[in-house]
């Protein structure tokens, strides 16, 4: 069996459960997408030189492959989806607050470029919130989508950020964008 199947030269692609709909479909626009923050976030894993964070980005990717499976499923499909749950969510949260307490870690905003292995994770933290904006583009279209895919994005464009300070942190990189007498509210970052 040949990974060219020509059933998507017409434009067409097969969701789970064997329904077929436009390769133009929000729905199929929405799990490219984190597909396409997987791949980044795969780039950004396989430069980084710090174990612990190369570790949460391989179970975030894990993770990532049940969001987009999720996102393939529609609800008409005899397949049921995987689910994404709170403790998904949760996790990343736990991981935001853990990164957090990092001692002198930037909290203001901050100019990606400083170093190679934080921009990675810029770059893979802009596909993702780009992700979140096509999920909920597609729930706003009439799309039906476990509420915890968004707050999921959400918290792991958080997630996506720090580990980029995480970095620079530990290789002595200032990134701030601005100067420290304009310095503006804390954790005002992700954008």
């Amino acid at each position: 069996m040949s990974i060219a199947t020509k059933r998507g030269d017409g434009g067409q692609t097969g969701l789970a459960g064997g329904i077929r709909v436009s390769k133009s479909d929000l729905r199929v626009e929405s799990y490219g997408s984190v597909d396409e923050l997987n791949s980044f976030l795969g780039f950004a894993r396989s430069i980084c030189q710090n174990n612990e964070i190369a570790a949460w980005t391989e179970e975030i990717q894990r993770t990532l492959f049940r969001v987009g499976s999720a996102l393939a499923t529609p609800p008409e499909s005899k397949k049921k989806p995987p689910v994404v749950s709170t403790e998904d969510v949760d996790k990343l949260t736990d991981l935001v607050h853990k990164i957090e307490a990092t001692e002198g870690i930037l909290s203001d905003w901050s100019l990606p470029g400083g170093h190679t292995e934080s921009a990675a994770y810029e770059v893979a933290r802009t596909v993702c919130r780009r992700a979140e904006r096509n999920v909920v583009r597609f729930i706003e279209s009439g799309g039906v989508v476990q509420p915890e895919v968004i707050a999921y994005l959400n918290r792991l464009s958080d997630v996506i950020w720090l580990f980029g300070r995480l970095i620079e942190f530990n290789a002595g990189v200032d990134s701030r964008l601005r100067v420290e007498e304009k310095a503006g509210p804390k954790w005002s970052r992700a954008w």
